[in-house]
């Protein structure tokens, strides 16, 4: 199982729900069911653990105590509209834990640049040592 095919195994496991929004629609909105709730369980992925870790991150209070991600949609009026949201939302979710962050590198300060450094907080220590009581 590659990375690759993460998505679409997924997109595989999603169960739908439709239930009554409170979006915009009017009195539509009392009859018809077009928000959409998908429900994805995070072990069936069978992630590898730092993939899971970022994702477990990302989808933050979407992620219950289960390993459920649980996402909404109920911007549109139609289900089909909410739908293709929420699944596009899962999608770039998953997408983003896959990607690995960049390590970050470490700079190096010249010995001038120390020096420099080191003079600026000798002056500024200076100027608020000089803002004590002054005893005459």
């Amino acid at each position: 199982m590659t990375e690759e095919d993460v998505v679409p195994r997924a997109m595989a496991l999603v169960e739908e729900s439709f239930i009554t929004s409170s979006g915009p629609g009017g009195q539509n909105v009392n009859k018809v069911a077009t928000a959409v709730q998908l429900r994805l369980d995070v072990f069936a992925l069978r992630l590898t653990p730092p993939v899971f870790h970022r994702l477990k991150t990302l989808a933050g209070s979407r992620m219950n105590a289960r390993g459920e991600i649980v996402l909404t949609a109920r911007n549109h009026r139609t289900q089909e509209a909410n739908r293709t949201d929420a699944r596009e939302r899962l999608t770039e979710l998953i997408e983003q834990a896959l990607l690995e962050p960049k390590a970050r590198k470490k700079s190096r300060l010249n010995r001038v640049g120390k020096v420099q450094r080191l003079q600026s907080k000798k002056k500024r220590g200076e100027v608020k040592a000089g803002r004590g009581k002054i005893d005459w």
